[in-house]
């Protein structure tokens, strides 16, 4: 029969997963053993601003490591910023943030609660909002609050210390947002918080708050920031490399086909349940890494759609992209050639929205990018098409012409 410590060594290796830093291991041992020896679940939080109306696959990194805490037992509060929202986190940013609406915020937070259960267990989890805490404090509390943190300590963080010696503006109210993202664990009498390496100075702030308010400081665990399908930046739709957990399961399998060998094992390591050693192993005995990232693409799929879609999704993508097939769905746009029985390349892309701007549209011809019939790659800007013709525009966006007759 498992002793308790061998429980906690076994919880201890599921939690290690993907992680980047824990502070700190031992103390987090000691919670597992206390929790294990009471029959008491920990408090695990993590805390998501409603700044967008969608998640992505980089915001799952997260929640896949609360579903893991799940699994061990452990009680899950999911945390939407209804309040903090109105500030904006300023992490990361190097001008001041604009607030978001009442509105803006409490249509995301609608979104949110409804995509989130695509990874955690609705049983399991409990969604609540900061606003019911932190709209309660007083002007005095909130002084009272301010006054446990001191300007050197904020200015020790990096992006605003960086803002201050470039002379850009920090607002008051950004000074506030990690103290307040602090008080979030203390009135949850969170055991352990989890968090992106960009949150780190939060999170330690919320230890901090928690010995000021004699509570056992809460054990941080730093989640690595997924990067995108450029394979560089943090995966962020206003950068454009983004996956959406909402996308069509074809559009989201596709994306995923195109990321990097590379990038490939650090998407099975933290987006899916996948032992990503073995898979590592494989491929060095000569799997064929096409092989493998198809296989990631399915399980992801299958997470966010179910297996059905997923199968169907890479169905699609091995008829495309294998068999050089064109897919079964392609929408059709009629063009008017011009006297010379030409139409504008760019203009057309635009028209039929497989380009969101004349500017993207010059790009992607510029670069190679638009396919004709699967196989010869439109240069000119002018171009004769035939009815029926396929125009095709990275790996998944098509078209089919219809020419009117003149």
């Amino acid at each position: 029969m498992d002793t308790i410590k061998d429980k906690v060594k076994e919880q201890l290796k599921l939690i290690r997963r993907g992680t980047v830093e824990i502070i700190s291991e031992e103390e987090l041992a000691k919670k597992i053993e206390w929790s294990l020896q009471n029959k008491q679940p920990l408090i695990i939080k993590a805390g998501f601003d409603p700044t967008a109306p969608d998640l992505h696959l980089g915001h799952t990194v997260l929640l896949r490591k609360m579903r893991h805490f799940q699994r061990l037992g452990h009680e899950v509060f999911f945390i939407i910023g209804d309040f903090t929202g109105r500030i904006g986190d300023p992490t990361g940013k190097t001008e001041k943030r604009k607030p978001l609406s009442e509105k803006e915020i409490q249509e995301n937070a609608k979104t949110y609660k409804e995509q989130v259960f695509k990874i955690l267990d609705p049983d399991k989890t409990r969604i609540v909002f900061n606003n019911e805490w932190l709209g309660k404090l007083r002007s005095e509390d909130l002084v009272r609050l301010a006054s446990r943190v001191s300007v050197a300590q904020l200015l020790a963080r990096a992006d605003f210390r960086e803002r201050y010696v470039q002379g850009k503006d920090i607002s008051m109210n950004e000074f506030l947002y990690p103290l307040l993202q602090a008080y979030d664990s203390v009135e949850l009498k969170a055991d352990v918080e989890l968090g992106g390496t960009d949150q780190k100075f939060n999170l330690l702030m919320g230890r901090d708050l928690q010995k000021d308010f004699h509570q056992e400081p809460q054990a941080v665990i730093l989640m690595p920031l997924l990067e995108g399908l450029d394979g560089i930046q943090k995966m962020s739709k206003s950068l454009g490399n983004a996956i959406g957990i909402l996308e069509e399961p074809k559009e989201m399998f596709g994306k995923i086909m195109a990321v990097s060998d590379e990038l490939m094992h650090r998407y099975y390591e933290l987006l899916t349940e996948v032992d990503v050693v073995k898979v590592k192993s494989e491929i060095k005995n000569g799997k064929n890494p096409k092989l493998a990232k198809e296989e990631l693409a399915f399980e992801i799929t299958k997470d966010f759609h179910g297996e059905a879609k997923a199968k169907d999704a890479q169905s699609e993508f091995q008829k495309v992209f294998q068999q050089k097939r064109a897919p079964a769905d392609i929408p059709l746009f009629t063009i008017h050639p011009d006297a010379n029985g030409k139409v504008d390349i760019t203009k057309l892309l635009f028209d039929s929205s497989l380009a969101v701007s004349m500017n993207e549209a010059r790009r992607l011809l510029q670069q190679g990018s638009i396919k004709l019939n699967h196989s010869s790659r439109i240069q000119e800007r002018f171009v004769s098409l035939n009815d029926s013709d396929i125009l095709q525009v990275g790996p998944r966006k098509f078209l089919r012409i219809k020419k009117v007759r003149t």
